[in-house]
């Protein structure tokens, strides 16, 4: 059960590339292990520009620590209070011990994971297959695709070239960080690459579930509104990027960049933001350069620590 919304969840009724992670294992193995739960990523000290659409860069360090969003209180048919709180609790715990183990894999490799989170229709695939087909010279480049049904957007990533795994989630409103490792085992990812995690299509539930990222990055399209910040605060303020998204449609809506991004700044004060047309490529080097300086972090920490 998600602890936001109460939909079936838990980890265990997804498939990775069409299979369940029985037949992937040969025995039912979820990567998911009960320990104490705790959740903040206090490898996240970095120093960042922050880049609006006006052009301007104000760069600023500081240590990120996320945190999870307060338990929802979900209230499920015939199921007490507290015991729905428990299930919540001991579902965190399982999540954050998995996310820890998928942190520590990836750090190893100096792989940097992005996990990407957006209400369906945001231009998320269509972003990342412009990124794949831009940085795939400099990058070994793999990607992790979550939906609840069908393997569209895994065919549409596999077409440049790049590898990727599908998870269907199934009833499942978001990823989870059993799912992600069971997708690494799958996956393989090269030594000193890059991660994409497509996150299931949702503005809600995602941001509650650490899946082992370096960092977070919300995909807003100008199509849905400026006033999303406000109205979903949780995703806006657990993430270290914005991309605004669709930026070729503005002449042809009302759309207030300004106050979408002060909105987005209201919740999450240190959240940068860059304005992107994932068609004519606006904005899009800014936001290569934002991985490439990330990418290069990762792989400098992986040869210290071997």
């Amino acid at each position: 059960m998600c602890k936001d919304c109460g939909c079936g969840s838990g980890g265990t009724g997804y498939r990775i590339n069409g299979k369940t992670p029985a037949e992937l294992h040969g025995h039912a193995h979820d990567h998911d292990h009960p320990h104490d739960h705790d959740h903040d990523h206090h490898d996240h000290d970095h120093s960042h520009e922050h880049s609006h659409d006006h052009g301007h860069a104000h760069d600023h360090g500081h240590h990120h620590h996320v945190h999870a969003a307060p338990l929802a209180a979900v209230h499920q048919p015939g199921v007490d209070g507290e015991r729905v709180i428990r299930i919540e609790r001991d579902i965190l715990a399982r999540n954050n011990d998995a996310a820890r183990q998928n942190r520590a894999r990836l750090a190893a490799t100096g792989t940097l994971a992005l996990n990407l989170m957006s209400s369906p229709g945001s231009g998320k695939t269509t972003l990342l297959v412009r990124a794949i087909e831009d940085l795939k010279a400099k990058f070994p480049i793999a990607v992790i695709e979550g939906d609840q049904q069908t393997d569209n957007d895994a065919e549409r990533i596999r077409a440049t070239g790049a590898r990727a795994v599908q998870i269907n989630t199934g009833k499942g409103c978001h990823l989870e960080a059993g799912m992600v490792g069971a997708a690494l085992d799958d996956i393989r990812s090269e030594p000193g690459g890059l991660l994409f995690i497509e996150n299931v299509g949702n503005l809600v539930c995602p941001a509650g579930f650490d899946l082992g990222e370096a960092h977070k990055v919300v995909v807003l399209s100008v199509t849905e509104g400026e006033d999303k910040p406000l109205k979903y605060p949780d995703m806006f303020a657990v993430a270290d990027l914005l991309l605004l998204n669709k930026a070729d449609l503005l002449p042809h809506l009302r759309f207030d960049v300004g106050k979408c991004l002060a909105a987005a700044l209201r919740v999450n004060p240190h959240l940068q933001t860059l304005v992107v047309s994932a068609e004519t490529g606006e904005g899009m080097a800014a936001f290569y350069a934002w991985i490439e300086a990330r990418a290069a972090l990762s792989r400098a920490a992986a040869v210290v620590r071997a």
